[in-house]
């Protein structure tokens, strides 16, 4: 049971991932939203999801002027 959730989050996440590249040209869908959702699902399973994600986060950080660590 746990290889099965494992295999639908990381569906999951790769579809989001899509939707929201999708979303990044259509106006209706949540890009950013969306490839942050799955980057969230994907980090648990896959290296370059979580150093994404981490720049993603200091992205953020310095583009509202705080800098965490």
């Amino acid at each position: 049971m746990a290889a099965v959730k494992r295999w639908v989050r990381i569906i999951a996440g790769f579809v989001l991932i899509g939707l929201g590249i999708a979303g990044l040209f259509l106006p209706f869908l949540q890009g950013i939203a969306m490839i942050v959702a799955g980057l969230l699902l994907l980090a648990p399973e896959f290296r370059w999801a979580r150093r994404l994600l981490e720049w993603a986060k200091r992205r953020w950080h310095q583009g509202r002027g705080t800098v965490r660590d």
